[in-house]
């Protein structure tokens, strides 16, 4: 296979479609999809967002250092779509999605009910990169939904049916393949062929 050459551009999909819930500190709440989001450092634990310095929630968080990100899921695409391509200058994106505000712990922003996982996020730097403005930030709290708590207890986020983007799509995440260092762990003998078992 032969590969073509283009011109210099994102390629990195597919990504997790979020929604960022923002306020004013003035009684204006606000939620912004976005696609340009990930992990940055794990201790301390930081994450960034990119958003262009002309969306409606652009001012909010510059203003209030403050954010919540929001993981979606396959039966929140509509509501993921439709906070990315409405503006919150023209209409209340909580009451039209009919999503549900939920008190943060650390920030003013609002957590939306309806997510399976909600990372409170309070902005240390901001990089003025051209296009996009990236927020560094650190987590000051995971917030993860108890129904997607598995046998032994621990978060099992595919249970939520996790919504990625991709080149202007929106999908489900797919069957699992294996898990970390699955490359390399020992393989358990077949019990029913092995002579020494």
């Amino acid at each position: 296979m032969a590969k073509q050459t283009w011109k210099p551009g994102n390629m990195l999909y597919p990504l997790p479609a979020v929604m960022v819930s923002v306020t004013d500190g003035k009684g204006k709440d606000n939620i912004i999809t976005i696609a340009w989001v990930g992990t940055v450092c794990t201790n301390p634990p930081m994450v960034s967002i990119s958003v262009r310095p002309e969306r409606f929630s652009y001012e909010m968080i510059r203003s209030t250092g403050e954010f919540v990100i929001n993981l979606t899921t396959e039966k929140l695409a509509f509501a993921a779509d439709y906070c990315g391509v409405r503006s919150g200058r023209e209409v209340n994106k909580f009451k039209e999605t009919g999503l549900t505000r939920e008190k943060a712990e650390f920030v003013k922003a609002p957590m939306i009910k309806e997510a399976p996982v909600s990372i409170e996020c309070r902005v240390r730097e901001v990089k003025e990169l051209g296009s996009h403005h990236m927020f560094l930030a650190d987590v000051l709290a995971v917030h993860a939904e108890e129904a997607y708590m598995d046998e032994k207890n621990k978060f099992d986020l595919k249970l939520s049916r996790p919504l990625v983007y991709s080149h202007g799509e929106y999908s489900g995440i797919g069957k699992p393949i294996g898990t970390f260092g699955y490359s390399i762990r020992k393989k358990k003998p077949n019990k029913k062929n092995c002579r020494k078992c």
